[in-house]
């Protein structure tokens, strides 16, 4: 595993953005862990954040892509934290979008959107906290095609749960299939436990209800 995955996965845990306990999850499931990207409230955690969301890009995508969107609400200080960090750590301007979720119709920017237009031929990538059901997806990425001829080059989330979507597979691997583009994350949750179970971090007890929950929900692929 990488070292940043390692450090991203302390990270979650120091700033209590990823618990274990029991949980009810939007869409009813009983989850024994919780990711809350709403959890990063500082300037530290979100300039932390944002390096690690632009290592995770860089090793799965690359740097030829032009713009970061991230769908409102959570998306848009990840989207802005990524962008910095692209400038401080690799040299490259990149420009944020998000979508708004009420039209503005007044001002200088007017429309759907906050941060750069998007233009015909930009190199998009994605960017959200994670994703179980894939439906920030489906209201999101009719918005960004419809604006402009973009290339979506993929998208990034913090955390896999690696639990079955809409049907047996991930609802990363739901989206990429669905829209034609690669998902990945910075981290999986099978990489987390990995890890804790190797630093002796990991009790039984929660081990036990892991599995569980896996042997229910877990995906295919």
């Amino acid at each position: 595993m990488e070292a940043y995955k390692q450090e991203f996965i302390d990270f979650m845990l120091e700033s209590k953005v990823l618990k274990f306990g029991d949980f009810t999850l939007k869409s009813g499931r009983k989850s024994p862990f919780f990711m809350n990207a709403g959890g990063y409230v500082t300037g530290n955690q979100l300039k932390r954040l944002g390096e690690y969301y632009a290592k995770a890009i860089v090793n799965e995508f690359g740097l030829d892509f032009d713009v970061l969107f991230g769908p409102a609400y959570k998306g848009i200080p990840l989207a802005v934290a990524t962008v910095i960090a692209f400038d401080n750590l690799y040299g490259k301007e990149v420009r944020y979008c998000s979508d708004r979720k009420e039209l503005k119709d007044h001002g200088a920017d007017v429309g759907g959107f906050l941060g750069t237009k998007l233009q015909d031929g930009d190199r998009v990538i994605m960017i959200e906290d994670v994703t179980t059901s894939g439906k920030s997806m489906e209201e999101t990425v009719p918005k960004v095609r419809g604006a402009a001829n973009v290339e979506i080059k993929g998208l990034m989330v913090s955390l896999n749960r690696n639990e079955k979507g809409k049907g047996n597979k991930t609802a990363l691997k739901e989206v990429s299939e669905l829209y034609g583009f690669p998902t990945a994350a910075i981290v999986s949750m099978p990489e987390v436990v990995e890890y804790l179970e190797s630093k002796n971090a990991l009790d039984a007890d929660l081990k036990s209800r892991i599995d569980a929950y896996y042997a229910q929900h877990g995906a295919t692929e």
